[in-house]
């Protein structure tokens, strides 16, 4: 059998029918005469291509597995003679153990309940045994043939074909790449590949979820990234890409380097001839290798004046601009034969830093000092993410108007998160994560300022695990920072050893010594900011809060997690997903009221519960009787603290550099820290979160009680206000028209809320902005004239994560609002690959209807269809109000029978 496959991301011959992701984005260049993007070559027709892996790359993905303590064939005869492998599990590779178990129908309904509990983890606490068998092309045995491993968790022995490759004492690190030269052991058929995989132990730099929620049961052991053949004529082409260095003020030219490796793999010098493509722009140089060597190369703009690009288009983010990818061509060919090709995508773009005059870290990208706006991204639990979830993910990200997605640890079982964010605009932030540098995570004790990667050993394992990851992905528009270590900073002998790295092969963009910096938990004990003995203080911040935040902290706070400075991680607290949701999570009987149940939903350690949530939302917006009831009160509770921690890092440019939510997404179905479930449901916090970001709009500031106009663009804004207030029964008791000017990337007050209004104990703040009467962004606020007060001297833990509250706002006037009536229409225009929902809304009442939320429900199993772009959502409709919003639904999920609109609200029941 034939058991080669190739990756997703590819353009092959009519053989495999397949049409690339490309979305709406550029990719052909054919504006720029000089850089028209090629189409790869193949080795020999008939085959596929595998960008960016060689000239030819079979992936190895069919496999079977097996714990090795009840299988009595060593590794050795396992891939050397037919043994019975009929009771062994079948298996697509990338796949942890537990993630095959529950693709073969072992286990169900994991997430669902406690069941994660019920999974016995004495079975994960030996080896397993992973088999492949495949065949060759006779014209593959005439090549050189690597045998390589992207990912191996933990540790490993490795047969071909009777023959030990290499054992555990050699094979271990979650994050090492593993090439082996294996042609002398092939055969045409029935090749067997036998790998033994043994268990991260405590101590070991393993997968970490840290107390995001409970551990995988297997704690991610197996092949989760691929295992494939690569083959080649004697010289292999690894590791390529572009950078580019513009050099003009208004960046009108960039000079272009393109680098890669070439390794040498047969016992003689070959010389050969290189070459670079970059549209109709060719290069070449020849070359030559000593027996076995590998050797950095690059073209430079010095040598080859092709590569000054005259008025490049720039990799953009969102809301910035488009993000173009060119796409680099590389051969190597030795007497005119090919012996190897890869091509990858690319973007020009500039990355640099700064210092504020009072020491926080800034980012420019292309010439802009650019407010950071992200959350933090975690993989599936059994790191079982498709292309189309993690597609899905960053859209909904782009979709928020963010324009960041950090990622503590480096995620993915492949490179589909980072391909995505280099086509949909989103700045990625990579680095190390916590997990490795707290004994509670490791099991052994740790160094109080490294952590654990403080040993000689741990630091040469850690410096390789890092250059293997930054070869493998340094080529990606889309990373704009390397951060090295997330709350703690490294050990002076790592850093020494990552600024090697960084010199030789990128310093195409800055590094950060630690997310964490002056908030880092030491530094809250000790009083003093930690800082690197190599290259000093980090300039950013983590100083959380974690956990229930209302609003005005986020204007008034200026020690902690306030809107000052760049804060790498930090969140209002916990985040309770829809009604949908809870459903799928919960059996009926423990869906209501919260049990024991739910905390094993939340987060873990101090996050362990909902408590503070709900003890919060009981204040603000009164107790809760059902479970309907109490989830429509999370989302509104959500959308309400969501919105402003955003909006106050807007409202306080300049002072303020960036912010990350934590977090983005769930490893699986969570209350705590997410702005959409891993159903793919957002929730109130997502909206918030839309709103919060859009690059021009109003904002109310919960501290200075001032209206804000917020200008993202890099241009001058005119536009009308319009300023309204009402009070609890809908009167309107404040109307305010002008017109403004605002400058570029600015943020300034236009009216401070008069004090002498008669308003209610509850009252509305609606703010629009028009250009020439067409709406072009609203705000709506329910405020409470029982302001928040925070009890700042009982701030808990170490470093603050939960900041106390001894008043709550007041909400609970909002039981009272009455039920309007609203009026809808549904029309559905179909697209080639998108089905898209108009609907228009009418309030026909004289009262608000508050806090609106719309669904699409597929009839025949009565859910909402996910995933799901809605232009807007949870929103409110003034008195006599008419509004069209948009949902957008790829067509795979548009359901086979009839689909209604669902409209439920605070004071609108879906059957009213």
């Amino acid at each position: 059998m034939d058991n080669g496959c190739w990756s997703s991301d590819l353009q092959c011959n009519v053989q495999c029918q397949y049409t690339p992701h490309y979305g709406s984005f550029t990719y052909d260049g054919t504006t720029d005469t000089d850089l028209v993007l090629s189409e790869p070559k193949s080795i020999y027709p008939g085959d596929c291509y595998e960008w960016g892996k060689g000239m030819i790359t079979k992936k190895i993905k069919e496999w079977k597995i097996h714990p090795s303590i009840s299988v009595k064939e060593k590794g050795q005869k396992l891939s050397s003679e037919y043994t019975d492998k009929s009771q062994w599990i079948d298996v697509s590779v990338p796949s942890t153990v537990l993630g095959a178990l529950v693709k073969s129908g072992l286990y169900k309904d994991i997430y669902k309940d406690k069941n994660l509990l019920d999974i016995d983890t004495n079975q994960f606490k030996t080896s397993w045994l992973y088999f492949s068998e495949f065949d060759l092309k006779p014209l593959e045995l005439d090549y050189t043939a690597i045998l390589s491993f992207k990912g191996i968790n933990y540790r490993a022995n490795i047969w071909l074909n009777g023959t030990l490759i290499a054992d555990k004492s050699q094979i271990f690190g979650t994050y090492r790449h593993w090439n082996f030269q294996i042609e002398e052991y092939l055969k045409e058929k029935n090749n067997k590949l036998a790998v033994e995989i043994f268990p991260p132990e405590k101590g070991d730099f393993s997968i970490g979820f840290v107390d995001w929620n409970p551990g995988p049961p297997d704690k991610n052991m197996g092949l989760f990234r691929d295992v494939s053949l690569e083959f080649n004529k004697g010289i292999s082409i690894s590791s390529p890409c572009v950078t580019s260095h513009l050099n003009t003020p208004d960046y009108s030219q960039a000079e272009l380097t393109v680098a890669a490796i070439l390794q040498n793999h047969s016992s003689e010098s070959i010389m050969g001839l290189l070459k670079a493509s970059i549209g109709s722009i060719s290069l070449s140089k020849q070359m030559n290798l000593d027996p076995h060597q590998s050797i950095d190369v690059d073209f430079t703009s010095d040598d080859y004046k092709d590569l000054i690009i005259e008025n490049p288009k720039l990799w953009q983010p969102n809301n910035v601009g488009d993000p173009h990818l060119y796409r680099l061509e590389l051969e190597f060919y030795i007497n005119d034969a090919l012996s190897d090709s890869t091509v990858t995508n690319f973007g020009i773009r500039s990355v640099s830093d700064y210092l504020t005059d009072e020491g926080h870290r800034g980012y420019i990208i292309n010439g802009k000092k650019l407010l950071i706006k992200g959350a933090g991204w975690t993989d599936d639990l059994l790191l079982e993410d498709t292309y189309d979830s993690i597609e899905t993910q960053v859209r909904y990200a782009r979709d928020m108007n963010l324009n960041c997605i950090r990622l503590e640890g480096f995620w993915g079982k492949d490179q589909t998160i980072y391909d995505l964010c280099d086509q949909y605009g989103m700045l990625v932030m990579v680095g190390w994560s916590c997990h490795w540098e707290h004994e509670c995570h490791m099991g052994v004790p740790v160094d109080p300022l490294y952590g654990a990667v403080s040993t000689p050993e741990a630091i040469e394992l850690i410096a390789e695990s890092w250059k293997d990851q930054l070869l493998s992905i340094r080529h990606h528009p889309s990373i704009f920072v390397w951060t090295v270590a997330s709350d703690m900073v490294p050990h002076p002998d790592l850093e020494r050893r990552y600024i090697e790295i960084f010199k030789k092969w990128d310093s195409s963009r800055p590094y950060l010594n630690s997310t964490g910096g002056v908030g880092s938990e030491q530094s809250i004990i000790t009083n003093a900011v930690i800082e690197s003995t190599i290259s000093g203080s980090s300039g950013v911040k983590m100083l959380g809060p974690y956990d229930h935040t209302p609003p005005v902290y986020w204007y008034t706070n200026t020690n902690l997690g306030g809107a000052y400075g760049f804060n790498t991680e930090t969140c209002p607290g916990a985040n309770v997903p829809p009604l949908d949701s809870l459903k799928k999570m919960f059996s009926s009987e423990l869906l209501w009221p919260i049990n024991d149940t739910w905390n094993f939903h939340c987060g873990l350690y101090e996050f362990a519960s909902i408590s503070r949530f709900k003890e919060a939302l009981d204040e603000r917006y009164g107790v809760s009787n059902t479970i309907k009831e109490f989830a429509m009160k999370s989302q509104v509770m959500n959308y309400e603290l969501m919105r402003p921690m955003f909006e106050a890092f807007q409202n306080n440019k300049g002072k303020s550099t960036g912010i990350i939510q934590w977090m983005l997404n769930s490893a699986f179905p969570s209350l705590y820290w997410q702005l959409f479930d891993s159903y793919l449901m957002p929730n109130g916090a997502y909206y918030g979160v839309k709103k919060a970001c859009e690059p021009l709009h109003l904002l109310y500031n919960y501290g200075s009680n001032q209206v804000i106009l917020i200008n993202d663009f890099d241009k001058r804004q005119q536009v009308d206000i319009q300023i309204r207030i009402f009070d609890i029964n809908s009167k309107e008791i404040f109307y305010q028209k002008t017109q403004s000017i605002s400058e570029p990337d600015s943020s300034f007050p236009v009216l401070e809320i008069p004090g002498n209004l008669p308003l209610s104990s509850v009252y509305f703040l609606d703010l629009r902005l028009l250009d020439k009467n067409e709406e072009i962004s609203s705000n709506f606020y329910w405020l409470s004239q029982q302001k928040d007060v925070l009890d700042y001297e009982a701030v808990v833990g170490d470093f603050g994560f939960y900041t106390p509250s001894k008043e709550h706002a007041d909400y609970t006037e909002l039981m009272s609002l009455p039920f309007p009536q609203i009026d809808s229409t549904l029309t559905i225009n179909d697209l080639e690959d998108e089905q898209i929902y108009q609907i228009t809304l009418k309030n026909t009442s004289n009262k608000i209807a508050f806090f609106l939320v719309l669904d699409l429900i597929n009839t025949e199993v009565d859910n909402p269809i996910l995933p799901v772009f809605w232009s807007e959502n949870y929103f409110s409709l003034l008195p006599h109000e008419i509004k069209s919003v948009s949902a957008r639904v790829k067509r795979r999920d548009v359901p086979s029978k009839s689909t209604e609109l669902r409209i439920k609200g605070w004071n609108k029941d879906e059957k009213n």
